[in-house]
């Protein structure tokens, strides 16, 4: 299925295995069927690779080629949302597949989901990251709001050089754009409102297609290696992208957050405080005996 196992992504180059806008403006394109996704979730995931994620708004059409993507196999693994069963928050889930399982992250972040396998198993493939292949303008325009130069670290982990145009507008290199699961949802325009969409449906808005007879990329041209950023779950290879594409985000391992981190340090601080204590005290009974051994009480 993949031509690199165990490998946790290098440092990939502009000249990747799929020239992804050429690709996409010569190829007969079809919007993927309910088929394609009711299947195993660790099929359905690197044969999305080289495949285009397309949301169309009243604000024009941006399509992104995906280069990226993780697996996640329901209530049996661990780093999965359904892992504690069926909730208000990640129904969709648990129906039908060729649907977009939308949620919001870290209280700032859009992250975008298929969900695969029979409906009530709760299997989904992370989007992680892609080529944007049209709509560059758009998705630069989304990218890019607020003002200033500054290099920022996105929830992908890799950092972006985003760069002040003689005319004022900031300026974001093409690989960067939709590199991350929170960039390519914001490159596209993806939110809330999308959660739920059946993106099998050829006259929706958010669809996905392939070239026409399109089985997947070449198993050289796949690599496959840990998700990004989870703790339990993550000895599973269930991470795919494509090989040497510049837009696949940087591995980062779990980190635990800083906020738990912060109070496990007081906490120990507070111990160490306890101890010195209680070892002055030990010291100063010791000293108070009296001349036949006993300590002396106050």
């Amino acid at each position: 299925m993949t031509g690199n196992s165990h490998d946790r992504g290098g440092s990939p180059s502009d000249d990747g295995p799929v020239n992804a806008s050429r690709s996409w403006s010569s190829g007969n394109w079809t919007v993927l069927p309910r088929a394609f996704f009711d299947r195993p979730v660790l099929s359905v995931a690197p044969a999305l690779l080289g495949c285009v994620l397309v949301h169309e708004t009243q604000d024009g059409l941006v399509a992104v080629m995906l280069a990226e993507v993780e697996a996640y196999r329901g209530e049996s693994d661990p780093a999965s949302h359904a892992f504690r069963g069926k909730t208000t928050r990640n129904a969709v889930m648990y129906g039908e597949p060729g649907h977009a399982y939308v949620y919001f992250t870290y209280g700032m972040h859009f992250c975008v989901n298929l969900v695969c396998q029979s409906a009530g198993e709760a299997a989904a493939v992370l989007l992680r990251a892609g080529r944007v292949v049209e709509g560059a303008d758009l998705a630069a325009a989304r990218r890019t709001t607020g003002s200033g130069a500054r290099e920022r670290i996105a929830s992908s982990g890799s950092r972006e050089r985003i760069a002040r145009s003689g005319s004022g507008v900031r300026q974001v290199a093409e690989r960067e754009l939709a590199r991350g699961p929170a960039r390519l949802c914001q490159a596209l325009g993806i939110g809330r409102v999308q959660n739920g969409a059946d993106v099998c449906d050829p006259r929706g808005p958010l669809r996905v297609l392939a070239p026409a007879g399109f089985t997947g990329l070449p198993a050289a041209s796949v690599s496959a290696g840990p998700r990004v950023g989870i703790r339990l779950g993550a000895e599973a290879d269930w991470r795919y992208w494509v090989a040497g594409d510049p837009a696949v985000s940087a591995y980062r391992p779990h980190v635990p957050r800083r906020r738990a981190a912060a109070v496990n340090a007081r906490g120990a601080a507070v111990n160490a405080r306890g101890a010195a204590v209680d070892a002055r005290g030990a010291r100063g009974a010791r000293g108070a005996v009296d001349e036949g051994g006993a300590a002396v009480l106050p």
